[in-house]
């Protein structure tokens, strides 16, 4: 890795020399803008407003623009003459656990190494001492022509340090919050949790970039003089979706996505909430009174039989489970033949038996 920067890590009266480089790079496709028509790149000149003549970079220097309009130059040997303690130095301000560092002040990340021998115990002591404490630093450097905020933190065997903004320079999130009145039923939140848990951890490092790919492919086949191939994208309907209809969907698509379903294409019961079963009329006819109503109407019927005449599966197991074997099966045939003047009407029969 190439260094950016060259300077020492201050921490007490002990200075460890090192260099910094980044911890992390840009894989996104960068494009030049050309003229269409015959394919001449387009470049950018810096050309006065006053005389519209091409300034060189020799000409060129900084100025602050007041708020009244007037400008005001700002030569670099004006900022160089300015005492900046941590021009070449990372000062150590103390030790804070990680969790005293808001996420939203993270910015660029480097990676810090001792420059030349002597800077290799320093080094490691400040690396061994940060992994054992449990804590990161909170330093102060300057990079680019500005003084930053930092966080230096152990990860594997390197000290790795995070620019952070300065606190001012978090936006308070005011007005940006709905509002209070919504409410979210426990129901809903039942099912939020299934989603996931049903969707499960994130494995970063399967993760990738689909559109970088795309780009890749596209400029491939343009190069190639190939057609390209239009994907339909669907578009979004814009339409206000039922939340919890929505959410027993996406449960059941993530079972699908995960495998989660059976062979048989079941999946995990996704329970509605109360309200939810539809009415006709001013009865309830949701599934459970259709179930009830059913229940109700077998008790009437004969054993075996179902409400029009037929016989069901459950009675057919239920006699086939009640088999006698055979010698008694010849036994009872031969009662029941005594027995065959003496029946009672079949009405009768069937009361008897499915009191029984």
């Amino acid at each position: 890795m190439r260094s950016i920067w060259n300077g020492s890590i201050s921490f007490g009266l002990v200075s460890i020399p090192v260099k910094l480089m980044n911890a992390t790079e840009n894989h996104s496709i960068s494009f030049r803008q050309i003229h269409l028509a015959d394919g001449g790149r387009i470049r950018y000149h810096k050309v006065c407003e006053l005389d519209e003549e091409e300034v060189p970079a020799s000409e060129t220097v900084k100025a602050y623009e007041d708020a009244d309009g007037s400008v005001i130059p700002v030569t670099d040997e004006d900022l160089a003459s300015l005492p900046l303690p941590t021009a070449k130095t990372i000062e150590i301000e103390g030790f804070v656990p990680p969790s005293a560092i808001d996420p939203l002040q993270l910015d660029s990340a480097y990676y810090l190494s001792a420059k030349g021998v002597p800077a290799a115990k320093p080094y490691a002591l400040l690396r061994e001492a940060l992994r054992r404490s449990g804590k990161v630093a909170v330093a102060k450097f300057a990079i680019r022509g500005r003084e930053r905020l930092g966080m230096l933190r152990v990860v594997d065997d390197v000290i790795a340090m995070h620019g952070l903004l300065w606190p001012d320079e978090i936006r308070t999130p005011e007005g940006i919050a709905p509002d209070s009145g919504v409410k979210v039923r426990d129901a809903e939140l039942d099912l939020a949790d299934a989603l996931m848990n049903t969707l499960g951890d994130a494995d970063l490092d399967t993760l990738h970039d689909d559109y970088r790919e795309a780009v890749e492919e596209l400029v491939a086949a343009k190069a190639a003089g190939e057609p390209v191939a239009e994907e339909e994208g669907g578009k979004p309907e814009g339409k206000v979706i039922d939340l919890m209809a929505a959410l027993e969907s996406s449960v059941r698509a993530a079972e699908d996505a995960k495998g989660g379903g059976g062979d048989d294409g079941t999946h995990a019961e996704v329970h509605p909430i109360k309200g939810r079963t539809r009415r006709s009329g001013g009865g309830g006819t949701g599934r459970a009174a259709t179930k009830r109503t059913a229940r109700k109407r077998t008790g009437d019927e004969a054993p075996g039989q179902r409400p029009g005449g037929g016989t069901g599966k459950a009675s057919a197991k239920k006699t086939a489970a009640g088999k006698a074997p055979a010698g008694k099966t010849a036994a009872k045939k031969t009662a029941s033949k005594k027995t065959a003047s003496k029946k009672e009407p079949a009405k009768k029969t069937t009361r008897k038996r499915t009191t029984a």
